[in-house]
């Protein structure tokens, strides 16, 4: 009876999923750069800071007008009315602005390398959230294999004492009490089985296929999770200069220096170099046919326009720097605490999965000993106790493997290739 309620349940839960070959690791992980919305709206900054950075370049660029009237007005000279037609074509070129146009290039140069370093680390973000889903959806099954066990283990008993109040072996409340219990872990086992649907959901939505619900998973061989940890120094020092977001808000920071320096700088005079041709249906002795010269301008009274500029880049430099100081400390937090669930995680964590494991290993030999000498029945509840130990086990492996791979989006690199810091002493 036990094993038939088993195999119910899990025939209950399966059709849905059914579809589908195998999901792996891998496979998953091979999304983390394909289309989906976080990854689409960090492309577009990227486009947009392009578009600037071309914008600001081509301010010297030779710019060529074409132009042209169709034109008729009364003459005195002609006692009537007479054509006034001309077109002309026009170029100008800035030779010199005071440094703006400059300062704007590179304002706009640095919001690109900015974007760009948001780019990267939105890669990394949905690397670990694939992986995230990805074991989420391991563990729920393995959740829903310990319940399921239960719940033949917990109906047998309940079973069997509907007999025994036949024969007046147990009371009524007992029987009650067995029945209440099973109808518990049945419906731990039936939440199981929703969430188990969730998380397919939501692993399905992290690689952008909504509603291609994966049916069965490869559970992935965890490597790399006894690897060296780097003193906790030496990856401060690594990540502060490798972290993406943070090297982002830095290029935004200057960016926004550069800006403005260029809005200080924009009483300054520019010098514009012109040259055109044109031709006239009338001909007076005030037109020229060709001309070319230098224009200045010098804008260096604009009223309080100038100010009210000047202090608009003051306060998103101060904006941009203050969220810079907060990411920093942030970051630094994040990295310590990661650094020590590594730390816990591989040591006390894992030793203590392991122990128990074993532990249920032994007590389900003795239990199979016992059951064939018809001692106890207590062999359904140690196959549960053996399934919930693997989770336990298999929890602790995914949870460091996602450490090390949120520790590897923090320092913008692979940890192994972070190199210890030479103190003075070693530098002499």
């Amino acid at each position: 009876m036990r094993i038939w309620c088993l195999i119910a349940g899990l025939a209950l839960g399966l059709p849905a999923w059914a579809a589908g070959k195998p999901l792996t690791l891998d496979q998953v992980l091979a999304y983390a750069d394909q289309t989906h919305p976080d990854l689409d709206a960090a492309q577009a900054e990227t486009d947009l800071a392009r578009a600037s950075q071309l914008l600001a370049e081509s301010q010297n660029d030779f710019r060529v007008t074409l132009s042209g009237s169709l034109a008729t007005g009364h003459n005195p000279m002609f006692n009537g009315y007479a054509d006034d037609n001309f077109a002309s074509l026009d170029a100008r070129k800035l030779l010199w602005d005071g440094g703006r146009t400059g300062l704007a290039r590179d304002a706009a140069v640095l919001e690109t390398e900015g974007r760009q370093e948001q780019y990267m680390d939105a890669l990394a973000q949905r690397r670990l959230a694939l992986m995230t889903r990805f074991f989420d959806v391991l563990l729920t099954d393995m959740q829903y294999a310990v319940d399921s066990e239960l719940t033949a283990v917990a109906y047998v008993n309940f079973d069997n004492g509907r007999d025994r109040l036949k024969v007046g072996d147990i009371s009524s409340v007992t029987l009650a009490e067995m029945d209440a219990r099973y109808q518990d872990i049945r419906v731990k086992r039936e939440d199981d089985l929703r969430q188990a649907r969730v998380k397919r959901a939501l692993l399905a939505s992290a690689m952008n296929q909504p509603g291609q619900l994966p049916s069965d998973l490869v559970e992935p061989e965890i490597k790399g999770n006894d690897r060296p940890l780097p003193e906790l120094n030496d990856l401060m020092t690594a990540m502060e200069t490798g972290n993406p977001r943070l090297q982002a808000q830095m290029k935004l920071l200057a960016a926004a220096q550069k800006r403005l320096e260029a809005q200080r700088a924009g009483t300054r005079p520019s010098l514009e170099f012109q040259a055109g041709t044109a031709t006239y249906s009338r001909d007076t002795s005030t037109r020229d046919n060709v001309h070319f010269g230098l224009n200045l301008s010098w804008p260096f009274y604009q009223g309080r326009q100038d100010d009210a500029r000047i202090a608009q880049e003051q306060a998103r430099f101060q904006l941009l720097q203050a969220q810079a100081q907060r990411l920093d400390l942030d970051l630094q937090q994040a990295l310590r605490d990661t650094y020590e669930n590594i730390e816990y995680l591989r040591g006390a964590a894992r030793q203590a999965a392991e122990v128990n494991s074993a532990y249920r290993d032994q007590s389900l030999e003795r239990a199979r000993a016992e059951y064939e000498l018809e001692l106890k029945t207590n062999l359904g509840t140690g196959m549960a106790e053996i399934q919930a130990a693997r989770l336990r086990r298999k929890s602790v492996d995914y949870q460091l493997a996602l450490a090390w791979e949120k520790l590897n989006g923090l320092l913008g690199q692979p940890v192994e290739t972070v190199k210890p810091v030479k103190t003075r002493e070693e530098t002499k």
